[in-house]
């Protein structure tokens, strides 16, 4: 095992061997990478605005994406209006720090943005944010 040479066989091993552990880490590293991709979830581009003052925010209860047409999706599902407004009653009823992260293609009319925040802060959702692109300043 790994005792030392030339030394009596009744020492007891006070040596580490920390091999086992090195190669059961890098197992487990392999595995997360190899799993990680199946681990993202799909998403729908949109095409999103740039902006320089881009800011993280916490993660969202409620993600509202606005595409070019005016159609709303909810989570990535498409919903209509009322649905939405349902959906954002609901999740306000579940928790009262209900937050929307709001996604308007870059394309898509300032009216239907518009009126989906409305929307939210009728409902009474607080925080809320716009989803961007950050980008470099220049």
């Amino acid at each position: 095992m790994a005792g030392k040479l030339g030394g009596d066989d009744d020492e007891p091993v006070t040596d580490i061997n920390i091999v086992p552990l090195v190669d059961v880490a890098l197992v487990v590293l392999i595995i997360f990478m190899v799993t990680a991709s199946y681990i993202v979830a799909p998403s729908i581009k949109v095409n999103l605005p740039d902006a320089v003052t881009a800011e993280n925010v916490e993660p969202s209860s409620l993600g509202i994406s606005v595409l070019t047409d005016g159609s709303l999706l909810l989570d990535g599902e498409p919903v209509s209006e009322p649905d939405l407004r349902a959906a954002v009653r609901a999740a306000k009823e579940k928790d009262k720090d209900v937050v929307c992260l709001i996604a308007g293609d870059a394309d898509a009319k300032h009216g239907a943005v518009t009126r989906v925040i409305d929307l939210v802060k009728t409902e009474g959702v607080a925080k809320f944010a716009i989803n961007i692109e950050p980008i470099e300043p220049q």
